[in-house]
């Protein structure tokens, strides 16, 4: 027999699943890209079906192309490839093409479409809102298709906190989730509808062809850069290239000593302690509200938040500036009796252009709500949250966080630099509690730790000759 391509055990596993969507890989060198293109094979007698195989960029679809040239052209000798249009035709007249969302209405250009298979190959480089309107895009076009969505993915990247959110946190590793939602018909009758899906994890370690042809690949995974080589080589989550708070811990075990987390279980707070409130204003997006308190060594904790997001990452509430600040009293008046609160804000709530009836601060005051004006030196207020969680000789921190603030623990591991400001986070990220916790740290300034003394010899003695 002329065996073209056989998977090895994972890729057979990430092809046989049945869930809807099933996200493949988790680090590098497990056959992700290989699994996708041949998946995408397995309707092409049906005339009517129509696969697409995305990537970010056109050149990085290139990798794509060349492996279906030496795959497709061997199991379809009759199949042709249209190099201007990027898409495969086969003898029964079924497509597969390939195409990339470079810009940020990339996704646009597809509507109208429809295809049967979709497939994208590294999904951290695409954000929710792309993957969605695909979804959309998921439709067979005649009968007999099955229709069904596939990823790979290695961790990092601007879509890094959603597809954790969606595909690792959401379910132990192959353990499926289903995805209840209801609609309402055109006579009125509700209908509760089921969709399943589900992470196939693998590494360099199940691709046992790739170590037999190239035993260096291992070592050189092996020398990468520490949150690389867990991204990569082990398929960590919580550790990747482009990080921004590499140094921000969430260690369970020190939940109580307080050493080496920067989380900590929930104490009461006491009441001489000084205490802040800030905000990070968002309506189609998320706003921020978080409390701050600061102990006796200048130590920050924060021990409530109100997020204004819903269960669709990086997606608003669309709460009016008056339901805000209606909260925020509620919240106050019941947990926050006789304690004096500083309120520090993002300055564009001061913006005589937003809102219907005036400012936003105006409408907050008039709720009973008050802030002070935020710095939003960006820079700067990085910086200042690197000396904050920067760790001291005994694994203490500058700043801790309850493990009850969810989602200021779910989305500040996840923000990534910017491309083009290379020493700024990318605000494409879900950015909010990062702006709110930056306004109060600049409000509060603090230097960097002094550096540990190293000493590599013995100290010159004048006297020791």
């Amino acid at each position: 027999m002329n065996v073209i391509w056989k998977p090895h055990p994972k890729q057979a596993e990430f092809m046989s699943r049945n869930e809807y969507e099933v996200l493949y890989g988790g680090a590098a060198g497990g056959g992700k890209s290989d699994a996708i293109i041949v998946e995408a094979l397995r309707q092409v007698d049906n005339p009517n079906y129509r696969a697409l195989i995305l990537r970010k960029t056109y050149p990085q679809c290139r990798e794509l192309i060349i492996k279906s040239l030496r795959i497709y052209q061997s199991a379809y000798p009759d199949a042709e490839y249209n190099g201007s249009e990027h898409y495969w035709k086969f003898p029964s007249g079924a497509k597969i093409y390939f195409g990339s969302m470079p810009n940020q209405l990339s996704y646009l250009s597809y509507q109208g479409l429809s295809y049967s298979y979709i497939a994208f190959d590294e999904l951290t480089h695409f954000t929710l809102e792309e993957y969605e309107y695909m979804i959309s895009r998921n439709r067979a076009d005649g009968e007999g298709l099955r229709v069904y969505i596939r990823a790979t993915a290695n961790p990092g990247g601007i879509g890094h906190g959603w597809v954790k959110e969606r595909f690792i946190t959401s379910s132990p590793p192959n353990v499926p989730y289903t995805v209840k939602s209801e609609v309402v018909d055109k006579n009125g009758k509700k209908i509760t509808l089921e969709r399943q899906r589900i992470f196939i994890p693998s590494s360099v370690f199940d691709n046992e062809a790739l170590l037999a042809n190239d035993p260096g690949y291992l070592a050189n995974l092996a020398m990468l850069p520490d949150s690389q080589k867990k991204a990569l080589l082990y398929g960590d989550w919580d550790s990747y290239e482009g990080q921004v708070f590499t140094e921000f811990k969430n260690n369970p075990d020190g939940y109580k000593s307080k050493l080496n987390t920067h989380v900590i279980e929930p104490f009461t707070i006491p009441r001489t302690w000084r205490r802040y409130r800030t905000f990070d204003f968002g309506y189609s997006r998320p706003f921020a509200v978080q409390w701050w308190a600061i102990d006796y060594d200048g130590r920050a904790y924060l021990y409530r938040q109100l997020y204004g997001g819903t269960n669709t990452p990086n997606q608003g509430l669309r709460w009016e500036p008056r339901q805000i600040a209606k909260k925020i009293r509620e919240i106050e008046d019941e947990l926050e009796v006789g304690n004096n609160i500083t309120g520090i804000a993002d300055p564009s709530i001061w913006d005589e252009s937003r809102g219907k009836d005036g400012t936003v601060i105006r409408m907050f005051e008039e709720e009973g709500v008050f802030f002070e004006k935020g710095k939003n030196d960006r820079l700067s207020g990085k910086m200042q949250c690197h000396y904050r969680f920067a760790f001291d000789d005994e694994g203490r921190p500058m700043a801790y966080v309850f493990n009850n603030c969810r989602a200021f623990l779910r989305t500040i591991p996840a923000l990534i630099y910017d491309t083009i400001n290379v020493e700024d986070v990318n605000t494409a990220c879900e950015d909010h509690d990062y702006d709110a916790m930056r306004y109060f740290f600049m409000a509060n300034p603090i230097a960097p730790q002094k550096p540990k003394p190293i000493h590599t010899q013995k100290e010159f003695d004048p006297l020791d000759r």
